[in-house]
């Protein structure tokens, strides 16, 4: 079996700088493979993970959720033949509900899931609940460990006003809220190993206590056969009953679902495909993504992502990332989320790159401030 860990969050919460210090600081002597789908047509994150000699692949045909059920698993199921990793890491989209990606992980032989990690922005946490609650309530519920990021700069009240809510949603997962640079990557893989020994004890747990009513039920079992005769007529009415199952059990699978339509509204088929229906990107998120050769000054690059705060002029910018040619001999690879900017200098890239992702975010407005 394959280990699988799974890293959720919402968009710009911190899912590749805990994977980068998971990777340098907490997996040790494992071959690793990394899958990621970044929402929007540009990746850049593939970048910022290379130097780490970590395999990757990027799919970039849309949000992962969208293609759970054909392309993800399919891919996930070729690098674990390609490549016979001792664990992947999967790296899902920041708009995916990490209940649909954890589902589709189970759909693959051979696979296992370790520990489903969501990083949440203490900061951001009660905004992105009120604003996106479908897809960041299902992030935490569905999550073993939750690692609040920048708990570090953010007020002690708003911490712990997000680990109220983050309980609040999911009280059985652990949280971890020290800030990262006081914890070594070994110390989070801990608490992510220390999940799966409670889910595995837990599983085990359930699993003994079915066998116990199993044995029950046998005793009981033998019971009725020594009254038979008085049971003729409890077990004809029990009959009478199978018949009703069977009719409800016929009723149930009877939706053939042809063209992926159902017309029961009650049916349990029908809710999941409704439930897919609001991963599709374009009704609720949008993504820009652009290839440039220009080259950037830090100044002028640090002016154009401070003005993306204008929500009248850009729409709602949720997130910005991209490499760019500073043309000073190293590349500026940078970060936005809003109210904070992360820039820093790595290696060259074969061409600048752009990702700007939000909700109703105006395209025209961002190739004029970017000048692309």
């Amino acid at each position: 079996m394959t280990k699988i860990d799974i890293f959720s969050g919402f968009l710009g919460a911190g899912k590749t700088t805990l994977i980068r210090k998971l990777i340098a600081e907490g997996y040790q002597n494992e071959k690793l493979v990394l899958i990621e789908n970044e929402f929007g047509e540009i990746a850049v994150d593939g970048a910022f993970l290379q130097d780490a000699g970590v395999q990757i692949t990027e799919m970039n045909s849309g949000c992962i959720c969208c293609t759970l059920v054909g392309d993800f698993t399919k891919a996930l199921a070729q690098v674990m033949n390609d490549y016979a990793p001792d664990r992947i890491l999967i790296e899902p989209s920041g708009v995916g509900k990490l209940s649909d990606v954890a589902h589709a992980v189970e759909r693959v032989e051979g696979a296992e899931i370790g520990t489903k990690v969501t990083v949440v922005d203490a900061g951001k946490c009660k905004m992105y609940a009120r604003n996106f609650g479908e897809f960041f309530n299902d992030q935490v519920a569905s999550a073993d460990l939750i690692v609040l990021s920048r708990t570090d700069s953010a007020a002690d009240a708003k911490t712990a006003a997000a680990v109220e809510l983050l309980k609040g949603i999911n009280a059985g997962a652990r949280l971890i809220t020290t800030p990262w640079d006081q914890l070594s990557g070994a110390q989070i893989l801990e608490q992510m190993e220390e999940n799966v020994l409670q889910r595995e004890l837990h599983e085990m747990e359930h699993e003994h206590r079915h066998h116990h009513h199993h044995d029950e039920d046998e005793e009981h079992e033998c019971c009725h056969h020594h009254h038979h005769d008085e049971d003729e007529e409890h077990e004809c009415c029990h009959h009478h009953h199978h018949d009703e199952d069977e009719e409800h059990e016929h009723h149930h699978h009877h939706h053939e679902h042809g063209d992926g339509e159902c017309d029961d509204p009650d049916c349990e088929c029908h809710h999941h495909h409704d439930h897919e229906h609001h991963h599709h990107a374009d009704e609720i998120f949008t993504s820009w993504g652009m290839e440039t050769p220009r080259k950037f000054s830090e100044e002028e690059l640090r002016a154009a992502l401070a003005a993306l705060q204008d929500e009248a002029r850009f729409g709602t910018v949720l997130r910005a990332k991209g490499l760019v040619d500073s043309g000073e001999g190293d590349w500026i690879y940078f970060d936005y989320v809003p109210g904070e900017v992360d820039i820093r200098r790595g290696g060259a890239a074969v061409t600048g790159r752009f990702c700007v992702i939000g909700s109703k975010i105006n395209e025209q407005a961002l190739k004029e401030l970017f000048q692309v």
